[in-house]
């Protein structure tokens, strides 16, 4: 009997329906690290686009000037900054409009930018359902692996003349790889999941925050 019992091994030795499980499993890993590799990268840098908005927005300078800096041909327009042009480009179109009260103006830009707002909202919330579907997925699925391992396992000892633990070791072992590798894609898909679920909210926290005080300003624009 071979008493190799590397990971390698093992693998090769599983039967076809654990070694399927495993190759799921593997690419469903490989897939959630190259969306949390993504994530994190996008994440990252609309937090940094945020801070600078915040920042310029906030010095005191000329509204119209930030304006046309953001909406500059060529430039990539991110995040906040799509939601400050939203109610701004509203507000100045429904400021042209004597007729219209004061109320009205404001009410459409904020509207504008809550409809962007929501958009945002929902491209930064790509991808986090995969991983949270590999996260409550994985595990089961490597269980079924290994259940299935198991029961071949002791199929093969039911023709045995002598069953000892030698003989049941290596099916179980090989079986239980396919847990280990489900656990190995859920655990990091779980954590990501979390830490973006979190900072998502900080960001739309920050966005409601923005909306809310741009409106105050537009309010005070509209009634001078």
């Amino acid at each position: 009997m071979n008493n190799d019992l590397s990971i390698f091994y093992l693998i090769s030795q599983a039967s076809l329906v654990v070694q399927l499980v495993m190759l799921i499993l593997l690419v469903a890993s490989v897939m959630s690290w190259t969306f949390i590799f993504a994530k994190r990268k996008e994440l990252a840098a609309t937090f940094q686009v945020t801070e600078q908005f915040e920042q310029a927005f906030w010095s005191g300078g000329d509204l119209s000037e930030l304006y046309a800096k953001i909406t500059e041909e060529g430039r990539e327009v991110e995040g906040i900054e799509k939601i400050f042009i939203a109610g701004y480009k509203e507000f100045s179109r429904m400021h042209k409009v004597v007729s219209m009260p004061a109320s009205d103006k404001v009410e459409n830009a904020q509207r504008a930018m809550r409809i962007e707002l929501s958009r945002e909202l929902d491209r930064l919330d790509e991808s986090l359902p995969f991983l949270a579907t590999i996260g409550s997925t994985s595990p089961y699925v490597g269980l079924f692996g290994t259940v299935w391992g198991i029961m071949n396992s002791f199929r093969s000892l039911s023709t045995a003349k002598q069953a000892t633990l030698a003989q049941v070791a290596p099916g179980i072992a090989e079986a239980l790889v396919a847990t280990a590798i489900g656990l190995f894609a859920a655990i990091p898909a779980v954590v990501a999941y979390n830490r973006f679920s979190t900072r998502v909210d900080r960001l739309a926290g920050r966005y409601e925050i923005f909306v809310d005080e741009f409106v105050v300003l537009l309010q005070r624009q509209a009634h001078s």
